[in-house]
This record gives structure tokens, sequence and C-alpha cells, in this order.
């Protein structure tokens, strides 16, 4: 496992660009040492705008749900600082990374992260056989079961959870890597995927690299 803590992170989301307007409406962060998930903050998320039809279709949150959850300048600070200073991971985590900055942004405030790490990245260059990388797809192919509803916000971070422990163990299976830091899995991110095998093993002659 990771020698160094893990927050991973999802949001629900009433659109895809924070840009455009979209806000959301429920977030999930794990923090996970040494594989096992020991702390998380998990809720729902009242921004003050109206959750499309279709995303409601697709995620089951309606806007009688977050009319009566905590509005987002109390829970957005929360995540702040349950964060920390700790590396943060998330499926297609540039996507979560934007709404993260947009919502700090709205109070004024600035996520303190170290580092971010992609796992649908990363399963693209660790396990680059596979049809789709989508986190339900992944699950899928890997037996990964969802304790809940797909598209939630803390199912979908606990299997991400899942997700990045099996990539690490493939790692350490078929790559022969021992010590396995989030800087490592950034630097894997930067890959081309057909670069990967040669880019570990020189990592693995070379550490100090």
């Amino acid at each position: 496992m990771l020698n160094t803590p893990l927050v991973v992170l999802d949001f629900e989301t009433t659109g895809l660009s924070p840009a455009m307007g979209a806000r959301i409406t429920e977030v999930a962060a794990l923090r996970v040492v040494n594989g096992k998930v020991v702390d998380k903050l998990v809720s729902l998320v009242n921004c003050g705008v109206r959750i499309p039809r279709e995303i409601t279709q697709i995620t089951g949150i309606t806007q009688a749900m977050v009319n009566t959850a905590p509005k987002a300048r109390e829970i957005v600070p929360a995540l702040i600082d349950f964060i920390g200073n700790d590396a943060l991971a998330a499926h297609n985590a540039s996507f979560d990374q934007k709404f993260l900055l947009a919502e700090s942004q709205h109070l004024g405030l600035t996520p303190r992260h170290s580092q971010l790490v992609c796992s649908l990245l990363l399963s693209r260059r660790v396990l680059p056989q596979m049809h789709s990388h989508k986190l339900g797809e992944l699950a899928k192919a890997l037996n990964i079961r969802f304790s809940g509803n797909a598209h939630r916000a803390e199912a979908d971070a606990e299997v991400t959870v899942a997700l990045i422990t099996h990539l690490l163990k493939t790692l350490r299976q078929q790559h022969d890597c021992q010590h396995i830091d989030t800087e490592l899995l950034v630097q894997i991110n930067k890959q081309v995927a057909a670069k990967v095998p040669l880019f570990l093993k020189s990592r693995i002659s070379n550490p100090s690299n």
C-alpha cells in the first residue's frame, strides 16, 4: 500500500462544467491509510441551484434532498480542512479538481492538497488491455462491487479506493514496484501508456530518479 495518506474524492454535480454554472450536489472524501479507509466526509450539498431532471435520473439526487442539505459555505471549508495537505485522488481527477477549485473560489478559499492522482489515467497506463476505463466498467471487469448506487458520491469513491488498491497490487506484481508513493503515481499519470513499463524499469534500476 501507499506509505502516505491519500484522500479519494468524488463529487456529484448539476452539470459538467462550473464555468457554465454547474455546482456540486454531493461530496464524498475518504482518507485512505495503508489501504484502509480511516476517516470520511460525506454529505449532500445545497448550492442554491436547480438540479436538472436528467441529472436526477442519473444520480437519484432530487431537489428536495439538496434543499434540506447543508449549504456549500458549510461543506466546502470543512472539505478543504479534511483534505488538508494530503495527496488527492479521483477517477477523472481533473473533473473533481475543477469543481473543488470553483467551489473554493466562490468562498475566497484555496485548497491545500499536495498532489493530484488520477485513477482514470493510472488505469489506462497500468491496465491498457481494458476495453473501457470508465469507473463502472472497470468495477465490473475487476469484480469490484458497489456498496451503494453508482453515481452517488460515497459509492463511487469507495469503488475508486478499491480500484487504486488493485492498481497498486498490479504495479507490485507485474512491474516489481516495491516502494510506491503518490509521487510515483503522479509520474505514471504523465507517461504515455506504451512507455510505462520502460519508465518503471528505469525507476526500479535507479530509484533516485
